[in-house]
Order: structure tokens, then C-alpha cells, then sequence
């Protein structure tokens, strides 16, 4: 028998995971494609007796901006399943004159359908319903009820649901994925691949709301509040190089190998005159710039390569600006080392700028640096043991 506190925690548990700014956004979101939608159809429509909107679209509109992720919301699911369920709709209810009758073998048939096609949406099975229970304005368009209005309908909704999805909510939408083998990658031969993922999902024998790619950032946040938790508040700053040599924009290309191979550094990175991070030099933007051929060496062609031209014009970079790496991933002080395991294991960092509040260059950390602590680390816990 369920209590009273077991009842109020069942009331007060929000099961939408989203904050308020994203409630809002889903809430403005939904509106507006729900606006659009009726108003297109509207202009299109035969005349005004007939629907210029299907009522399934209200739970398709949940569907794709409250949990875009899912595989309910994703273009085939949402296009074929309505679509599917629509022509099947229209079928039972020429077939069938018993109502009852007519809506059983809709929902089940449209239900089997989706998922023999694999495009199952929930709200499909509303729109299979639709003719049969909305008499002669839906019945009289016979198959027609799947161009317009449930076609217009799907298309203008499934349009508004990528644009706003991927360029207004900056969500990953649509979500590409496939059934083909998942190539391992050798930075992920350890731990949780996408293939266990996968794997696991399948094994649950039941259906799963979540995405692979979903359930896999999910558990790379766990993991990390879990290392955080163990191992106490160790940042950026504990760790980090304080004193790294650094390059400008205008730093001529002969004067940053010299400090590179001077200080036998692999990156460096470039700062404008506030201290902030406008990019990264690595050997490699070095030797990009070089082409080779049959008879001259590496060395001749480097050489000429880093000197400065004396001529007006030239065909190389002279600055370090002109060669830099412009993406650049750096790190606040203050973030937990846990963020730089992600970073360095599977990103393939092998160094990352690090910068204060003010966003302004204040150190560098090295893999070198965070395999040292965590070994520090692992040392102290065995001491603690002892």
C-alpha cells in the first residue's frame, strides 16, 4: 500500500529532466511550430470544412522538443510512422463499418507497422484513429487525409523541428546512427565502448528511450562526479605548468622554432597582448607548409622554409599567425582534473592551455603532468590503507 510520503515524492518528482530555460524554450518552441503549421495548412487547405490540422501533431510537438534525442523523434520515426498510420487509419474505416472494430484494427495495425518498419511514434497511432471517429470531413477525403492534411502537416513540423532543434536549441538533431559495426577506435579499447553500449541495449530485450551516444555521455558524467567524489578537489592550477613560453600573432616563424626546439616543446601556444589564447603552433603546422621533392632534403627545405623573406611579397607564412591552429581547447583554473582524462585519453590532447577568470593564459598542462598526479594519487590511497 502506497503511504503518503511514498505519494507526495511521486507528485513532486519531476520526471522531465530540463531546466526552466529549457521548459520555456520547449514550451516557445512547440508553440510556434504548432502556429506555423496551422496557418500554412490553412492558406493551402480546399475549403473550410475540411481539417487544416491533425490533433496527433500536439503529442508530436512533446515528442520532438522535450526529448529531440529519442528515437521516437527522429525524422523516419516521426515522418513514417504518421504517415503509415494515416494510410492504414483510411483503410479500416472504408473496410470496417463497426467502430469499434474499425479503431482496434487501426492501432494494432499501424502499431505493427511502425514497428516492422521501424519508425514507431506514439502519436501515429492517434492519427490512424482520426478517420474513423471524425466522420464525413475526414471520411469523404478518402486517401487523400494522408496528403493534406497529415503530409503538409508532417513535412511543415518535421522542417520546424530541424531548424529549431539544431540551430535555435542546439541540439543534436537529427541524430545519425546506424546498425552497421561500430569501428573502435584505439584511444577507446578501454572501458565502455559504443559497441557494449549497443550491445547492452539490445539485451534489455525491452524498449529504451535513450540513444547509445545519449547513454554514453551519461555515463562519462557519472564516471567523472564519481572520480571527483574519490578524489578529492584537485584542479587545473594543482597540477599545471606556470611558466610556458609563448608566441604572438606576429611572432616571425624562424624566431617560434627556435624557442620550440630550444625548450624541446612539441606545442606552444599564441596569445594576443591581454594574455588570451588566440591559437596553438604544434610541429606539425611547421612541417604542413613543406613539400618535398625527388632532390632536395628535408633540411634544405625546412631551413628555407622558417627564414624570414626578403622579398615584398611571398607564397609561405611569415608569422606565427599565418600557421597557428586557431581551435583551441583550454580549461579554467579551477576545473577538476577529471576533465582532462576525457580530453587526453579519448580526444588525444596532449597538452591544454589553461586560463583564469579572466580568461587569460596562466599555465599549460601536460599528459605528463596528469599521469603524475594520478599516480601521486594512487600512491597516497595505498598509503591511507597501510
Amino acid at each position: 500500500m502506497i503511504n503518503i510520503s511514498q505519494l507526495v515524492r511521486f507528485i513532486t518528482v519531476d520526471p522531465v529532466n530540463l531546466s526552466l530555460k529549457g521548459k520555456l524554450l520547449s514550451v516557445i518552441s512547440s508553440f510556434s511550430s504548432i502556429l506555423i503549421m496551422a496557418l500554412v495548412t490553412q492558406k493551402l487547405s480546399i475549403g473550410t470544412a475540411y481539417p487544416i490540422i491533425v490533433a496527433s501533431m500536439g503529442a508530436s510537438a512533446v515528442i520532438l522538443f522535450i526529448i529531440p534525442n529519442s528515437p521516437l523523434a527522429q525524422p523516419w520515426s516521426f515522418f513514417g510512422g504518421q504517415l503509415i498510420s494515416a494510410i492504414i487509419g483510411v483503410a479500416c474505416a472504408q473496410w470496417f463499418t463497426d467502430i469499434a472494430l474499425a479503431s482496434a484494427c487501426a492501432v494494432g495495425g499501424s502499431i505493427f507497422a511502425m514497428l516492422l518498419l521501424r519508425c514507431l511514434h506514439p502519436p501515429g497511432a492517434a492519427t490512424a484513429i482520426a478517420p474513423i471517429l471524425s466522420g464525413d470531413p475526414i471520411s469523404s477525403l478518402g486517401y487523400g487525409f494522408v496528403l493534406m492534411p497529415v503530409g503538409l502537416n508532417v513535412l511543415i513540423m518535421l522542417v520546424m523541428a530541424i531548424f529549431i532543434n539544431r540551430w535555435l536549441l542546439r541540439h543534436d538533431y537529427p541524430i545519425v546512427s546506424g546498425n552497421k559495426n561500430i569501428l573502435v577506435k584505439p584511444a577507446q579499447q578501454t572501458g565502455i565502448s559504443d559497441q557494449d553500449l549497443k550491445l547492452a541495449l539490445e539485451n534489455m530485450d525491452m524498449f529504451m528511450d535513450v540513444s547509445a551516444g545519449d547513454l554514453r555521455k551519461l555515463l562519462t558524467d557519472a564516471e567523472a562526479r564519481s572520480f571527483k567524489r574519490f578524489k578529492g578537489n584537485i584542479t587545473c592550477a594543482d597540477i599545471m605548468v606556470r611558466d610556458v613560453p609563448v608566441v604572438e600573432y606576429g611572432t616571425e616563424v624562424e624566431e617560434a622554432w627556435k624557442i620550440m626546439h630550444q625548450q624541446k616543446l612539441k606545442a606552444m601556444p599564441v596569445i594576443d597582448r591581454a594574455r588570451r589564447v588566440i591559437g596553438i603552433i604544434t610541429w606539425n603546422d611547421f612541417f604542413k607548409f613543406i613539400n618535398l621533392s625527388a632532390y632536395e632534403s628535408f633540411q634544405d627545405r625546412f631551413r628555407a622554409f622558417i627564414r624570414r623573406t626578403p622579398d615584398v611579397s611571398t607564397d609561405k607564412p611569415e608569422s606565427v599567425g599565418h600557421m597557428m591552429t586557431t581551435s583551441v581547447t583550454v580549461l579554467p583554473e579551477s576545473a577538476h582534473i577529471a576533465d582532462l582524462i576525457s580530453l587526453m585519453s579519448t580526444q588525444g590532447y596532449r597538452q591544454i592551455p589553461i586560463v583564469n577568470s579572466e580568461n587569460r593564459l596562466v599555465g599549460m598542462v601536460y599528459q605528463a603532468n596528469l599521469i603524475a598526479a594520478l599516480y601521486d594519487e594512487q600512491l597516497s590511497s595505498v598509503a591511507g590503507q597501510l
